[in-house]
């Protein structure tokens, strides 16, 4: 697991320093000047930014922000790749613009050379690729910022894929976390619009989710559950892996000879059935989702192979979504409102799956959904396309100051993602009607006799443990009231109109007052005769009045101006 050590922002800096030079030296490169004034960055790299050309490319120019932000993370390697990758799926961080952009990230990089890969089969396993295996191909199948797949073959004569994993990585990821750390910092401390948002806490999060894809182990797990999930189903089939010619930097599974499911043209000519396949997809995708609550996060055409039979194989495992029984319920009660046209129920589904930013207007939330409705809600079924109403849910959500919970924002796009695979194998397929049934069986399984039994034993057990833990929590408040760490506080709300009608009227009595006592002060000095006079008038006594006239006339206009008599 990869930990964010605590040190100077000048000591962080320049460790790294080459590091920082071309992540800025890119930002410069793709028009993000701006970003890095902003956080202050050329305060410590001054030096090198001198030699850096601070003006973008006319032919960069010419992309949106979002195409330059997508093409400075490829630009920038495997750990920001994987970043503008987690950002695709928090919709609450970033808006729809980005969130397209981001999900068109490439991940191609040039192969690294054998002698690495036998190096980190060594290290892994203290044998080459050759002691292991009958046959090995030094030429890589497919390589990414992650690792690269070679063939090879067991000696039983099995095929397999391998993949292996990057040298170095780890150290190069651990430099970029730092840095993302540090950045991380400067904008919660320059960037306002950003502190609410917690970008050190992003970081670190995203720092835990990349230490578990790196390892190789929790994919080999990932499989394993899946396959585990799918025992029984025979329109499915998850490659075997190889436990024993594994490790956290090798993964070893099964080879599979199937055809992409994007290549519909050579699927036709071999006689297989387009809408059964597409059928077969979206339903494997709903049990996945709505029965068993784990589920493919990335079912892209690249990760879904059909073989004979028109059986569908899912391949890459690394981005997994977790469903919790709540969110799958939650998220059911939504869709079956949605198939029913139920706008009623809408506004709490939707409340029941997002995360508030602020106070809600109910009655404004409601119409819009109320309108999202309307125009889908004459369509025929095989009209409503799931993919293009979530969309547009997530759009309108994001207008009320409301963000689709993460996990469920994968979900979404794994939806979205399978559906649009669906529509282009069969361009009939209803994505909401294959759902109904598993709709349906989430919400009769909450009635089932030992689900309700269940639910009433547990909560009879929190009540049970609430009131056994009040007593000692009554005795903590006491001791520590009594040792003087704990002090109440009472906050009174709504009386800022009181108090400042309060703070009006003492003023004017503390005016009146000096009011008063300027008179009288003047009329002592008239009647002690104090020169210098004016007519036999002590002057100090004639100008005290006339300050009292002035004054007595300005708090007479005032409690007119108020309409305060």
């Amino acid at each position: 697991m990869f930990s964010i050590r605590k040190i100077g922002a000048i000591g962080r800096t320049y460790r790294h320093f080459n590091r920082y030079q071309r992540i800025i030296r890119i930002l410069f490169k793709y028009g993000f000047n701006d970003l890095v004034e902003s956080l202050r960055i050329d305060q410590y790299l001054e030096s090198g930014l001198k030699m850096i050309n601070r003006k973008p490319r006319e032919e960069i120019e010419k992309h949106s922000r979002a195409e330059r932000f997508r093409m400075a993370l490829e630009d920038l390697g495997p750990t920001f790749i994987k970043l503008g990758q987690v950002l695709s799926t928090r919709p609450d961080l970033i808006t729809p613009e980005y969130l397209d952009e981001l999900a068109k990230l490439q991940d191609n990089v040039p192969p690294f050379l054998f002698s690495e890969v036998e190096e980190i089969f060594l290290a892994e396993t203290g044998k080459k690729p050759d002691d292991l295996f009958q046959q090995f191909e030094e030429q890589p199948m497919a390589a990414a910022s992650i690792g690269q797949v070679h063939r090879a073959r067991l000696q039983d004569g099995k095929e397999v894929v391998i993949k292996v994993q990057r040298p170095d990585l780890e150290k190069i990821i651990a430099v970029d976390l730092e840095i993302l750390a540090y950045l991380a910092s400067l904008m919660e401390q320059y960037l306002e619009e950003l502190q609410g948002h917690q970008p050190s806490a992003i970081v670190d999060e995203f720092a835990r989710s990349l230490s578990l894809e790196i390892d190789y182990t929790v994919e080999l797990a990932n499989i394993q559950r899946f396959a585990r999930q799918f025992k029984t189903n025979k329109t499915i089939y998850v490659p075997l892996v190889y436990s024993e010619l594994s490790t956290e930097r090798i993964l070893t599974m099964e080879y599979i000879d199937g055809i992409k499911a994007s290549k519909i043209d050579t699927l036709q000519s071999q006689g297989y059935d387009l809408h059964l396949i597409a059928e077969r997809g979206a339903s494997l995708v709903m049990e996945q989702i709505f029965v068993h609550g784990f589920f493919h996060g990335d079912p892209h055409p690249g990760n879904i192979f059909i073989l004979p039979d028109n059986i569908i194989c899912f391949l890459d495992f690394g981005m997994m979504g977790h469903l919790s029984r709540k969110d799958r319920e939650d998220f059911t009660d939504l869709m079956f409102s949605i198939v029913t046209k139920n706008d009623r129920k809408i506004t709490d589904g939707v409340l029941s799956i997002t995360i508030q930013f602020g106070e809600i207007d109910h009655d404004a939330l409601s119409r819009d959904l109320s309108d999202l409705l309307d125009r889908y809600l004459y369509l025929p079924l095989k009209d409503l396309q799931a993919g293009k109403i979530l969309q547009e849910l997530l759009n309108l959500v994001q207008r009320h100051k409301l963000s689709i919970k993460p996990n469920l924002y994968l979900m979404i796009k794994a939806l979205a993602t399978i559906e649009g695979i669906g529509l282009v194998l069969d361009p009939d397929l209803e994505l909401i009607k294959l759902a109904e049934p598993y709709i349906k069986k989430v919400k009769t399984a909450r009635l089932r006799p030992g689900r309700v039994a269940e639910e009433i034993s547990e909560t009879g057990s929190e009540y049970l443990k609430l009131i056994q833990d009040v007593p000692e929590e009554v005795r903590s408040i006491l001791r520590q009231l009594r040792a003087g760490k704990m002090k109440l506080e009472f906050e009174h709300r709504g009386l800022e109109k009181l108090a400042l009608a309060l703070d009006k009227i003492s003023n004017r009595i503390a005016f009146a007052i000096v009011l008063a006592a300027q008179i009288i002060g003047s009329s002592l000095i008239i009647l002690s005769d104090i020169p210098p006079k004016w007519h036999d008038i002590p002057i100090i006594g004639l100008a005290g009045f006339l300050v009292a006239g002035i004054m007595g006339f300005w708090l007479l206009l005032s409690i007119i101006r108020h309409g305060r008599m």
